[in-house]
């Protein structure tokens, strides 16, 4: 991020900084890089799906910080790639480092600094629910974010090294520095101890005239100009920048600089001069701030024109404002703009597969809608393929439903026809969904659409640790008693098939909110905690007792009893008839496979007869599934047991509850 090496020699020269306590004023916060100071320094799970519950209770923390110091937040996000493609280059670097590192935690099992898949979208729900200020950018945020600092006279949190060259007045508080957790309290006030960076100081040390810092930036290297790529002759080390501001002290103005750059060339031919001039001209105009786009949208809630020489028409007016407002992903912009969409690493064994090839079909339905049906153009998608970072061209996908809607109108298209998109694309049915909580209705489609596709076939204890993961909802005090056990070594099958189901989760939620919300959306950090899960799958391989681990109250065990009733009437009705089952010629068996369901009626009318009894019982509903097949579900509760179960409530609870005494 930022100029390379830098920030190093920043902070081998402390005497730039000044020492504040701040409160009482608006702050401008670069989001991602606080989310990802705040989820890689906390040491919050990075192997095991993510530790979601325990990231939100975090912002929340730092939030009522800001709060109790009477400081007014403003989040400003970064959003699709940049149109021009000048950081491509960066981005690729950066995109085949994060595969080789997340390969290398899987097989090793320490942190490499990836973030789980689900971690951004629980960053914009929380601080939505908690009603920050939040704004996404159409590109890049930096730009965006210094402009408005400049205007509004707020400083701005960060760790990007870009915001050392941005002429800001009240200048950079250094995420690094912001002690947010050591508040000082005086009298009824409260300050947090940080240090200001202000460039003034910076020039101020190395002798340097202000309008040069642009230049020293580029021809340092930024994410946006490598010089050392385009003359190594002329580059500087990141060791030597000191060098550098001294070389630089000769000149008065920018151009000057660059003039003797294109002399040091020496014999190098003009087209080879050209493209050097104007890669430094083009780097150093990322430092020129423009009017902020962004004022308004804070203060109106208007949200930002697109930049017309770009978008020209590819991005319709109604995304503007869901997009600015982070409810709609920016991965949209670089579909349409660059026909582009680069999936995330996740920790997965580098003879695995992608996770994100479970998911491809939801994207395909997403990119056919983006495209319409005048194409079909494809999409790259850059994904893993063992640990090379490869472009690999993807269909967009169409129905007879998503030919009748184009994207200029989606936002206007009826909400049963959205609705019928998305269920078709998870192969589930409105009534198969009737019966669940609205939000649990996309995670259990989710959860259907994973079992069906993900490869190699979840086994049976997976479906059950999900399903009692998703149930839950107590995920923090799961957190404690989980640090006082013995960490147990990465299953890697485990984690690359919940690696599946996060990327399906996500791709749906994105698909959801293209469509406008259909279904609502789920609350992630309520949801889903990766150590959690992986810690059942664990203690039900070796016996281990599972009653620590869950929630025996009866919202719970409705909850598990619902999602396993919509699962198993999809299944039902996803069975072949046995009249197809007569034709089918037998197989032999081998391991584990899905079958139908003997007694589907019995088994459905058990699940809903209980669920209006204090059943409270989560071992009837493991027993349930303990069986040979993964969600076909042989009876074993007999005609007059059922009976006998509903007819008298009383043994009913008698039997639960010598049920929960074995947990």
């Amino acid at each position: 991020m930022g100029v390379r090496g830098l920030t190093r020699l920043i902070e081998a020269h402390p005497q730039i900084y000044l020492d504040v306590q701040f409160s009482r004023r608006r702050l401008l916060i670069d989001g991602y890089n606080l989310l990802y100071l705040l989820y890689f320094k906390s040491g919050l799970d990075q192997n095991h799906g993510g530790e979601y519950a325990a990231f939100e209770e975090l912002i929340e923390k730092f939030v009522k910080v800001l709060r109790d110091c009477k400081v007014a937040p403003y989040v400003v996000l970064d959003g699709g790639a940049d149109y021009n493609d000048r950081k491509l280059e960066t981005l690729t670097q950066r995109a085949a480092d994060g595969i080789r590192r997340a390969c290398e935690a899987a097989q090793t099992g320490k942190q490499k600094y990836i973030l789980p898949q689900l971690v951004k979208l629980v960053f914009k729900q929380t601080l939505a629910r908690l009603e920050v200020p939040v704004a996404q950018c159409y590109g890049e945020a930096d730009q965006q974010i210094a402009a408005l600092a400049k205007e509004w006279e707020c400083p701005v949190l960060s760790n990007d090294g870009d915001f050392f060259i941005f002429d800001l007045p009240a200048g950079l508080l250094p995420l690094s520095h912001f002690q947010w957790e050591a508040v000082d309290r005086s009298g009824s006030q409260s300050f947090i101890p940080c240090k200001s960076y202000k460039t003034s100081s910076f020039c101020t040390l190395f002798n340097l005239q202000h309008q040069l810092l642009p230049a020293f930036a580029c021809l340092a290297g930024n994410d946006y100009v490598n010089l050392q790529r385009l003359e190594p002759s002329i580059s500087w080390t990141p060791g030597d920048l000191e060098g550098l501001l001294c070389w630089l002290r000769g000149f008065d103005q920018p151009q000057e600089a660059l003039n003797k750059v294109l002399e040091l060339m020496g014999a190098q031919s003009r087209a080879r001069q050209e493209e050097v001039r104007q890669a430094l001209s083009l780097g150093m105009e990322e430092y020129q701030l423009p009017s902020s786009p962004l004022k308004r949208f804070f203060i109106h809630g208007v949200a930002p024109p697109f930049p017309e020489e770009q978008v020209a028409g590819l991005v319709p007016d109604w995304t503007r404002l869901p997009l600015t407002q982070g409810r709609l992903t920016s991965d949209i912009l670089d579909v349409l703009l660059l026909k582009r969409m680069s999936l995330s690493c996740t920790v997965d064994g580098a003879d695995m597969p992608s996770a994100h090839l479970t998911s491809r079909p939801l994207r395909q339905v997403m990119y056919g809608l983006l495209q319409g049906k005048e194409g079909p153009l494809e999409v790259t998608e850059r994904d893993r393929d063992g640990l090379q970072l490869t472009d690999i061209p993807v269909l967009p996908a169409f129905t007879w439903v998503t030919q009748q809607l184009t994207l200029s109108s989606l936002d206007k298209a009826e909400p049963s026809l959205r609705l019928q998109v998305l269920l078709e694309a998870l192969g589930v049915t409105e009534a198969s969904l009737s019966h669940l909580p609205p939000q649990l209705r996309l995670p259990v489609a989710v959860t259907w659409y994973w079992l069906k596709r993900a490869q190699p076939r979840p086994e049976e204890r997976l479906l059950k640790a999900l399903l009692l993961g998703l149930s839950d909802g107590d995920a923090l005090r799961h957190r404690a008693v989980l640090q006082t056990q013995q960490p147990q070594a990465l299953d890697v099958g485990v984690v690359h098939a919940f690696n599946q189901w996060q990327s399906c989760l996500k791709d749906s939620v994105h698909l959801n909110q293209l469509l406008g919300f259909p279904l609502p959306e789920p609350h992630i950090a309520q949801l889903y905690e990766g150590t959690l899960v992986h810690h059942l799958v664990h203690l039900m391989k070796t016996g281990g007792k599972l009653k620590p681990f869950l929630k025996s109250g009866r919202s719970g065990v409705a909850r598990y009893q619902s999602m396993l009733a919509a699962i198993r009437l999809l299944h039902t009705k996803d069975a072949p008839s046995p009249a197809e089952n007569h034709m089918r010629a037998p197989s032999p068996r081998r391991g584990r496979r899905w079958q139908s369901v003997d007694d589907p009626e019995a088994n459905l009318q058990w699940l809903f007869l209980c669920e209006d009894n204090e059943v409270g019982s989560v071992v009837k509903a493991l027993e349930d599934l303990d069986l040979h097949e993964l969600v076909s579900v042989k009876t074993r509760y007999r005609a007059k047991e059922r009976s006998d179960r509903c007819n008298n409530p009383d043994l009913a609870r008698k039997q639960d509850r010598r049920g929960q005494d074995l947990l």
